[in-house]
């Protein structure tokens, strides 16, 4: 990986964000042959904080948010060559555990059902923030300048123009294909007046870690209620990883309460099936809405991740949505994107323009009922489960009974949320990505 070049060479492609999954993206990359510059807003991170709820800035608390990340998730981790780095501070999801507060209805899900020992891992965010980062710095073709920012853009017919503000910096970068992936407040979506669809969930989501009675065994819960999902997830050393949903005015008053009385009220939240939770860890906590881009392409642009769609955590598909996209993408910036079947047929010229029409259009296809079925499911289970009616709560619990009950229905769903949805990405099935080529 190059550093900072102050003047600096037009280049194939130009990621703007360098979080999870700008970073995951350049990881992706990076082997195809492609030129790449990073711009990422905030200074690069400081040495140390290796524990598992180190700082995620030096300006910000410890991050205790965990990923529980679908296997094909974990396959596309694999293919970037992140998760060596990664394995030792990941637990695996041996089964799932689903059920309503106050109502009998559950679902067991069993890995075994599809032929599998788990379906995904959890990880830290630390640490696979941390095990990205390690992987680029080992990868040549990819310059990252920070901190830095855009003030404008200009599209032009065979590519985009950058204006970046920053020390140090070039003041401006151009690129074939620019890939926004500057998160939920997308300055660069903003700036190409992209419409949203929003809407505020009136819940926040307090996240800690904490240490159960007894022992998880790999067992993963989400206990649906009518304030949102409060889920357990494995943690290694026997650590749970706590995402508890509210709504919007109580969450001030469990984010300042006394660890031991946070403790008791979320063991009986839990309704005690791990026994009486300790050892608070740090809480943090974030609104939740919905912002789904109304074009996830606009010319040369291409937005990605939490800038093309932040969604409820419900069923935990934010960053494995965001890591389809990655691996869709590299797939059409690869010499064999099996997601386009004309690709073979294109001119030589057309192979080494990163921002061709060809490509865009494959992406967007093969993105498209992948993103409206996760956002439609999220979005979904947050309007049933926060319903008070008495037919809607009635109607849940029989659906819970329902997929509980029949086998078929409860592996098409359980594929799905692994990721598995159609069109899958070569990397999410474990296969190799070819450089790109000229002829």
């Amino acid at each position: 990986m190059t550093g900072i070049d102050a003047s600096h060479e037009p280049v194939d492609i130009a990621i703007v964000g360098g979080g999870l999954v700008g970073t995951a993206l350049a990881c992706a990359l990076a082997p195809l042959g492609w030129r790449i510059t990073l711009v990422e807003a905030s200074p690069a991170p400081a040495p140390g904080g290796q524990g598992d709820e180190a700082p995620d800035a030096d300006n910000l608390p410890p991050d205790p948010r965990c990923f529980a990340l679908a296997d094909a998730s974990c396959r596309i981790l694999q293919g970037l060559g992140a998760w060596p780095e990664l394995a030792s501070h990941a637990s695996p999801i041996r089964d799932i555990l689903v059920t309503e507060l106050g109502r009998p209805g559950r679902v067991h899900l069993d890995p075994a059902e599809l032929g599998m020992a788990a379906f995904g891992q959890v990880v830290p965010a630390p640490a696979l923030g941390r095990a990205l980062a390690a992987r680029l710095e080992t990868l040549d073709g990819v310059t990252v300048i920070r901190p830095a920012r855009v003030t404008g853009t200009r599209q032009t017919g065979e590519g985009v123009v950058l204006d970046i503000e920053g020390e140090k910096t070039p003041a401006r970068l151009e690129a074939s294909l620019v890939v926004a992936a500057d998160g939920a407040d997308s300055p660069l979506r903003e700036a190409l007046d992209v419409p949203v669809r929003r809407r505020d969930y009136g819940q926040v989501a307090i996240v800690c870690h904490v240490t159960p009675e007894h022992a998880h065994g790999g067992r993963a819960f989400e206990r649906m209620t009518d304030t949102g999902p409060f889920a357990m997830l494995p943690l290694p050393g026997g650590r749970v990883g706590l995402v508890w949903c509210v709504e919007t005015p109580d969450a001030q008053a469990l984010m300042d309460a006394p660890d031991d009385d946070f403790l008791e009220r979320a063991t009986r939240r839990s309704g005690g099936v791990l026994g009486q939770f300790s050892e608070a860890g740090v809480r943090r906590c974030w609104p939740l809405s919905l912002a789904v881009a109304g074009q996830d392409v606009v010319g040369r642009v291409i937005f990605m991740g939490n800038a093309a769609h932040t969604i409820h955590p419900a069923g935990a598909q934010g960053f494995n949505l965001g890591l389809r996209d990655v691996a869709a993408l590299a797939e059409v910036l690869s010499g064999n994107p099996a997601l386009d079947r004309g690709a073979t047929a294109r001119e030589p010229g057309e192979w080494l323009d990163a921002g061709a029409a060809w490509r865009l259009e494959a992406y967007a296809r093969a993105r498209r009922a992948d993103r409206e079925a996760t956002v439609a499911l999220t979005d979904g289970l947050v309007g049933l489960f926060s319903s008070r009616l008495g037919p809607v709560r009635a109607l849940r619990s029989a659906g819970l009974l329902a997929h509980a009950m029949a086998p078929p229905l409860r592996r098409r769903l359980v594929s799905a949320a692994m990721g598995y949805r159609a069109p899958v990405p070569a990397l999410a099935l474990g296969q190799r990505l070819e450089p790109v080529r000229a002829t």
